[in-house]
């Protein structure tokens, strides 16, 4: 009789707890070009970490270390060798715009590597017992 009662109860907090811990209501980091495509705009940046980023006294060099952009060779122009774009990075009110130095050369892809909202592990992967033991970058090809 314990046994019948205990588990549905235990079961039913551990679950409570996880979803609490859910970030399922968060929409995920979006990396996109601005409007008129002459800088990266990444945005829905965890809260907690855009307000540590704010308060770094040396914010560049630790942005560059956030955020790579690299040109990359495509199917349409393969002579292109794969390098990394040099610009800033300004922190706005709610997003991270990268703006490079030359502006971006139309009909050229750009892969964007970040580790902004990379979190080591989700609740659903520690339940499933599928951790990694690396933190993985986020990617995103644009293409302009």
């Amino acid at each position: 009789m314990f046994k019948y009662f205990v588990w549905p109860v235990v079961l039913g907090a551990a679950s409570l707890f996880f979803a609490g811990c859910s970030d399922a209501n968060n929409k995920p980091l979006s990396i996109a070009f601005s409007a008129d495509s002459s800088k990266i705009v990444f945005s829905h940046i965890d809260p907690r970490g855009l307000l540590e980023l704010k308060a770094l006294k040396n914010r560049d060099s630790v942005l560059m270390d956030l955020v790579s952009v690299l040109q990359t060779p495509s199917e349409k122009d393969s002579v292109i060798r794969e390098e990394a774009i040099p610009g800033t990075i300004n922190v706005t009110d709610s997003n991270l715009v990268f703006s490079p130095i030359q502006p971006f050369v139309k009909g050229r892809e750009y892969l964007v590597i970040t580790h902004l909202n990379i979190q080591f592990a989700k609740p659903e992967e520690i339940i499933k017992g599928k951790l990694s033991y690396t933190i993985k970058p986020q990617q995103k090809v644009l293409n302009r």
